[in-house]
C-alpha cells in the first residue's frame, strides 16, 4: 500500500476526551498540521491535546490552549502566537511522528465550540 496523505476532521461536540486519530496497523504517521477552529463567535474556548501510546500512557501535547472566539489556530506552529501582533517568528508547523496503535485525543472546554482538522501522512 502506498503512503497516503489524509485530513481527519472532528467536531468536539462534548467536553469529553475524544479520539481524533488512531494510527493503523503496520503504519507510522507524520502529523503535519493540527488546525483548531472555534465556531462560537461569543466565547473563547480552551483545547487540550494528548498522545496516548500503545501502553495507554497519556502524554500532554497541549494543555488549555485558548482558541479565541471566531478564530482558528495551528497548534503545531512554532514561534510567538500573539494574535495582536504580526510576528515573523511564527513559522510553519513542526510535525509529530506517531507509531502503530498510538492515538491523538483532544478535549474542549465547552462541547460544540471546536472543530479540529488533522493533516496526516500515513507511511506503511
Amino acid at each position: 500500500m502506498p503512503n497516503v496523505y489524509t485530513n481527519y476532521k472532528v467536531n468536539l461536540s462534548t467536553d469529553v476526551l475524544t479520539t481524533v486519530y488512531t494510527v493503523g496497523s503496520e503504519t507510522s504517521a507524520v502529523i503535519k498540521s493540527i488546525r483548531v477552529s472555534n465556531q462560537d463567535i461569543t466565547n473563547d474556548c480552551k483545547v487540550s491535546l494528548f498522545m496516548v501510546d500503545s501502553d495507554s500512557t497519556s502524554f500532554p501535547l497541549e494543555t488549555d490552549r485558548k482558541i479565541e472566539k471566531g478564530s482558528s489556530q495551528e497548534l503545531l506552529a512554532t514561534g510567538k502566537m500573539d494574535q495582536q501582533t504580526a510576528d515573523s517568528a511564527v513559522t510553519s508547523a513542526t510535525p509529530i511522528v506517531l507509531k502503530e496503535s498510538e492515538v491523538l485525543k483532544a478535549q474542549a472546554e465547552f462541547g460544540g465550540d471546536l472543530t479540529i482538522v488533522v493533516s496526516v501522512l500515513e507511511i506503511t
